[in-house]
């Protein structure tokens, strides 16, 4: 089988968020071993494996992510690169593109046609994590470098949330990865994400984030598609907006995810680029 090495969240080779996507044959699943270990051997931050449902199965596609070390609850790049995956290969039907998952349920997404032979943008449909505030965990100012100014639990997805003062605080973060893991061990977290607003109305976002999951195999993360389910009630409430909020993602491949809060739903969309094709032999 093929697997591609697809770009998500950018329209530029080498920026955004590196994901392997392997298309699967119909049928059962391969062990959770082999699944395990090609996601390893791939060394993304995560590798998606979609598996085609027969007709009449409430879905088009049964969908699972493994980072290098853990299978992962829900991932937003992936999935995105994964509709861009099947647009080109001429998978996609027209309408809406639904996948089964385990843990985020019925995740729908759709392309939109590009302009001059150009790939559109791609919208997933995803379910939001409300953020509840509670005090800073012993040990994440030292962790981070610097104490936030609030931080918030992020319910199912298991993240803590931490709201430092401005974009450069953002930027400059060097963050102690083992500590920040043994912290995410002791709070039961995935990982942390750090935000602020945007220092600027006229640079094209509205917040920025980074994202860090030492314990899950992903020191950070380039562009998380799924920390933006938790980062887009938060910045809805806090600017007022819930529609058409932009966040930069400000690693080192940085990438913009566009949101769109719709009670219960987020909306993600961005752009894609495969940068590789290649044949599995095992």
């Amino acid at each position: 089988m093929r697997i591609q090495i697809v770009d998500a969240f950018t329209s530029r080779p080498f920026t955004g968020n590196p994901a392997g996507v392997c298309l699967l044959p119909a049928g059962p699943w391969p062990d959770d071993a082999w699944l395990g270990q090609l996601a390893a051997e791939l060394n993304h931050p995560e590798t998606a494996f979609a598996l085609p449902l027969p007709a009449g199965a409430g879905a088009d596609w049964d969908i699972r992510w493994f980072t290098p070390l853990v299978e992962a609850n829900l991932c937003g790049h992936a999935t995105l690169a994964t509709v861009h995956t099947l647009r080109r290969e001429g998978l996609l039907t027209g309408g809406p593109v639904r996948f089964l998952s385990r843990s985020g349920g019925l995740l729908t997404a759709w392309a939109e046609d590009g302009e001059s032979g150009e790939d559109g943008e791609i919208t997933l449909d995803f379910p939001a994590a409300p953020v509840t505030e509670v005090a800073v965990p012993a040990g994440l100012a030292d962790a981070l470098g610097i104490r936030p100014g609030a931080t918030f639990r992020t319910g199912a997805l298991g993240d803590l949330l931490a709201v430092l003062p401005d974009e450069a605080a953002v930027r400059a973060l060097r963050p102690d990865l083992a500590a920040i893991a043994a912290l995410s061990l002791r709070e039961e977290a995935r990982g942390v994400i750090v935000t602020a607003a945007a220092d600027a109305v006229e640079s094209g976002y509205d917040f920025v984030s980074r994202f860090f999951a030492p314990a899950r195999g992903i020191p950070e993360d380039p562009v998380t598609g799924s920390a933006h389910t938790a980062l887009a009630p938060y910045w809805a409430a806090r600017l007022g907006r819930a529609d058409a909020l932009t966040g930069l993602q400000a690693s080192g491949r940085p990438g913009l995810v566009k949101v769109a809060l719709h009670g219960d739903r987020v909306l993600l969309t961005g752009r894609a680029v495969t940068v590789l094709e290649a044949t599995l032999r095992v």
